[in-house]
């Protein structure tokens, strides 16, 4: 007989698939993702390059495409500002000859009719009965740009409006294809990464996008037109006529202070995700508060396109209340913490 013995019926149940004793199972927070070799880790890579250079290309085009519209859009703090309506300017006409330009009270004084929109009166002689009269026409066609404003927008070279249409298109396709690149760039990351991780990261994403969109707009209808009306000023008061600009210079300026601004509202999530990573505590960011003065107007004096102080202290007062914030928030954190500790 040999010594063999079957096994016990403890022993079966034991070694029944799933009941054997392990490590327990992975409770969501481990993530990790599945594991890929080196080449395909290089394979995801290249084809996420390639979605975000495909993102980048075609937002351009669109931009490229309606370049009018984002022409439009840009150039509406110009032409909204209360501080730069110029005098409306009629035209008077003799029939197809031009005889003056009047300021719209001097033209009303002349010719008593509602000049609302006009912008052409022409005068033509009309035939009545026996008689020859002189008859004057209103006409309600679109004003002339330099008529709406006091600035006129202006190419003064023959590749200007390209130079125009290729600033459109690379700043608007970034600025356009930003969420796309990003969500490609998180399908490579968050794979990798745990879910508090991923939890972090959905959170900052989102907070970071928020506080860009609200910078955007804070420059768009506040700090706009105070540093166009600085600009115009300071133009003014050295003696130089700021009625006229090239188109190209006006978008750059406009864009670039965009996204300054823009960015500069990123200042909440730099400092708290240091917070989070130990690098920083409220105890630290109370203490970096009058270094951070100087730094803070520093900073803006440097990305600040004019060099007007209006336009530098509306970009500095709000970074300075989101580094408040910043401390705040850090504090709400630092009391969460010792109410869970006690």
């Amino acid at each position: 007989m040999s010594d063999f013995e079957y096994p016990s019926e403890e022993d079966t149940v034991s070694q029944e698939p799933g009941l054997e004793e392990g490590p327990a199972e992975d409770d969501g927070d481990d993530g990790g993702g599945p594991v890929k070799t080196f080449l395909e880790h290089l394979e995801d890579l290249r084809w996420m390059l390639i979605k975000c250079v495909s993102a980048v290309v075609i937002c351009m085009i669109v931009c490229l495409m309606a370049s009018n519209y984002l022409v439009s859009f840009l150039t509406w703090p110009l032409r909204s500002s209360q501080y730069l309506e110029g005098t409306k300017n009629v035209g008077i006409y003799l029939e197809d000859q031009r005889l003056a330009f009047f300021p719209e009270t001097v033209a009303t004084n002349l010719i008593p009719l509602e000049l609302e929109s006009a912008s052409r009166v022409n005068l033509r002689f009309r035939t009545i009965g026996t008689n020859v009269v002189m008859v004057a026409e209103l006409e309600s066609s679109n004003l002339d740009p330099a008529a709406k404003t006091a600035v006129a927008l202006k190419n003064y070279s023959p590749i200007g409006a390209f130079m125009v249409a290729f600033q459109l298109m690379l700043y608007g396709g970034l600025v356009i294809s930003a969420p796309l690149v990003i969500f490609f760039v998180g399908q490579f990351v968050l794979p990798a990464l745990h879910v508090h991780e991923k939890r972090f990261l959905y959170q900052t994403a989102g907070f970071g996008a928020g506080l860009f969109i609200l910078g955007i707009a804070f420059c768009y209808f506040v700090v706009m037109q105070i540093a166009l009306l600085a600009t115009v000023s300071f133009s003014q008061w050295m003696g130089f006529a700021a009625d006229e600009w090239r188109a190209e210079d006006y978008i750059s300026f406009v864009c670039k202070l965009m996204l300054v601004m823009g960015l500069s509202f990123q200042l909440p999530v730099i400092l708290l995700t240091m917070v989070k990573a130990g690098v920083l505590d409220y105890g630290k960011l109370i203490k970096f508060r009058p270094y951070w003065v100087i730094i803070n107007l520093f900073i803006c004096a440097v990305v600040t396109p004019t060099a007007d102080p209006f336009t530098l202290l509306m970009i500095a007062v709000p970074l300075q209340f989101l580094y408040e914030l910043s401390v705040f928030i850090s504090r709400f954190w630092e009391k969460q913490e010792e109410a869970v500790e006690e």
